[in-house]
């Protein structure tokens, strides 16, 4: 199992194998004194998300997750930085892309719809009506999601306007805010923005969505044994993904190689 060097000793090829296999039984047995451990006390779920998501999407739900399920106690952060499982302590976190995470199961929450939105006031005057007019208008970036103005100008076959300029922000939800303070147009993601266009706060100029190839998915580390209440928790949000898109039946997860 072991080769023995000068001043070392290393696993050989079979002792690698061994390891992998006794690491993942005593991660096993480690869960299951867990879940001895913990009955009648109440679970803890570390899921980690994009600031914007949580604040538009998530956390309007999670009442009713702790209605059903008030034995699972959520914590919830937000980071926009590459979710790293073998040094944070999360179980399972809220990445936008294509549903292939490498090294993750991944189960889709949400498609990624975008349409430009602003405040009321810059439809003042009938300045804005048409995608040309954006020609006229600040455009209003977010850092973490870089290529949305290009990928909508493209889909209306608008070569004339540089996707680029404008401001630009660290995340959508500071975009979105500063659409709300009448700066300029925000490329907003249509389930982050449907509460700011159901109360009138923000409005959507023009009728063109532009509908993405990528999505946001709940991803989770195949290193680890799914626990019961991250599995509840999956269930859960696939509901809300069956109801979206008219499907009612939940969908398995995705495995990544």
């Amino acid at each position: 199992m072991f080769q023995r060097g000068h001043r070392s000793v290393c696993l050989t090829e079979d002792g690698k194998r061994l390891l992998t296999v006794v690491s993942r039984a005593i991660e096993d047995v480690d869960n299951v004194i867990s879940s001895i451990s913990m009955r009648g006390r109440r679970d803890v779920l570390a899921i980690q998300a994009y600031t914007a998501f949580a604040q538009r999407w998530l956390i309007p739900r999670l009442s009713d997750f702790h209605q059903r399920y008030p034995r699972i106690e959520v914590r919830l952060t937000t980071s926009l930085q590459p979710v790293n499982f073998e040094r944070q302590s999360i179980h399972a976190a809220i990445r936008s892309g294509n549903g292939q995470f490498e090294d993750c199961y991944s189960t889709l929450i949400t498609p990624i719809e975008l349409l430009p939105v602003c405040s009321p006031r810059l439809l003042e005057g009938g300045k804005l009506k048409r995608p040309e007019d954006l020609a006229g208008q600040t455009l209003l970036h977010s850092l973490a999601r870089r290529n949305d103005w290009s990928d909508w100008l493209r889909s209306v076959g608008l070569k004339s306007i540089d996707p680029d300029r404008g401001v630009k922000f660290e995340s959508s939800a500071l975009s979105y805010e500063a659409a709300l303070q009448g700066i300029g147009v925000a490329m907003g993601v249509r389930v982050l923005v449907e509460h700011y266009l159901e109360s009138g706060e923000l409005v959507a100029p023009m009728d063109h969505i532009y509908i993405h190839h990528d999505g946001y998915y709940l991803i989770w580390p195949r290193s680890r044994q799914e626990s019961p209440a991250l599995r509840t928790f999956r269930t859960w949000l696939s509901g809300y993904s069956a109801s979206a898109s008219g499907d009612t039946s939940a969908p398995e997860p995705t495995s990544v190689p």
